[in-house]
């Protein structure tokens, strides 16, 4: 028979959901009729998900969710394809429309349903957006550049940072609004090949390459750029997450760090070494999409899930 105590003296409650405060607190879930147990992850946890329909690199172009997700573009043959993602399958949606330019190293974000895409490399200004059904040309940039950052929240609101343009990288940052791009305060450091999180008004850039790997990092508060601290391992890759709360991988093989908001701590490493990849969700729920090598890139897909707590079902 079962028995049931007291926990942190407290009595099991009866709770429409998860109180998620009490590590250890068994409770009742009366939406779902179960005994669940409170516990905490202490370190993020990688798995497998569900494989790409088309193998793709040089894709760092990605939004959405985990669970909501939608990669698109990257290195020929590749190109144009557009892939949604519901949490367990891929499927194939409308192509980009940008032909015959390249789709490589576009600065990217959004979500499933709302997203925008600008530059490419070769440079390019070429800008498009995705309303959940189709790709539509949207205004150029004011400077032409492949290899560069975004943090985008829908298609008609975002910024990209970074790149490199005809000759090196840039510091360069434009604002989308919707209808147009604007230039506003540049990087305190010039860089291509650089990752970010974030939105309009709150972003952080970081790592990329200049003559050398870069390990600085910089935050957007919607008017200007700030050195914040360092990352540990320099040089590019793929992030997810927030100015507040973000995952960094890549720089170094298949090294992730986790950033607090201040600080970077060693996080777990991909289980996967691949560089190049589509990089979108949150801190808490994360994925990473293709990637090279092999050449021609590959569809494995990396699922994140990061240190917090976590619940737990109980069976008698």
């Amino acid at each position: 028979m079962a028995e049931y105590r007291e926990i942190q003296g407290a009595a099991v409650q009866s709770l429409a959901s998860n109180t998620g405060t009490i590590e250890g607190q068994i409770w009742y879930d009366t939406a779902n009729n179960l005994f669940k147990l409170q516990s905490y992850q202490a370190a993020g946890v990688w798995s497998t998900g569900g494989v790409l329909g088309t193998a793709r690199y040089f894709a760092q172009n990605g939004a959405g969710t985990q669970n909501a997700a939608l990669v698109f573009g990257g290195q020929a043959p590749v190109k144009y394809n557009t892939e949604s993602y519901d949490g367990t399958a891929w499927t194939e949606v409308n192509d980009m429309s940008r032909a015959p330019a390249d789709t490589t190293g576009m600065g990217a974000g959004g979500t499933q349903t709302s997203a925008l895409a600008a530059g490419t490399q070769p440079v390019s200004t070429l800008s498009e957006s995705w309303n959940g059904t189709s790709w539509t040309s949207t205004p150029a940039l004011n400077s032409g550049r492949g290899y560069l950052a975004g943090s985008i929240e829908s298609n008609t609101a975002g910024i990209v940072y970074g790149g490199l343009g005809p000759t090196t990288g840039v510091a360069l940052t434009e604002l989308y609004n919707g209808s147009t791009w604007s230039e506003v305060a540049d990087l305190n450091t010039a860089r291509r090949s650089n990752a970010g999180v974030g939105s309009s008004t709150a972003a952080l850039g970081m790592g990329g390459y200049v003559t050398g790997n870069v390990a600085n990092c910089e935050s957007w508060d919607g008017s200007c750029w700030t050195n914040v601290n360092n990352q540990s391992n320099a040089g590019g890759g793929s992030a997810f997450g927030t100015l507040a709360s973000a995952v960094k991988t890549g720089g170094s093989g298949n090294l992730v760090e986790l950033w607090d908001g201040t600080n970077w701590s060693a996080g777990t490493n991909v289980p996967t070494t691949l560089s190049n990849r589509a990089g979108l969700g949150t801190s808490s729920l994360g994925l990473l999409a293709g990637g090279e090598p092999p050449p021609g890139g590959t569809t494995t897909v990396d699922e994140y899930i990061g240190p917090g707590p976590v619940t737990q079902t109980l069976t008698t």
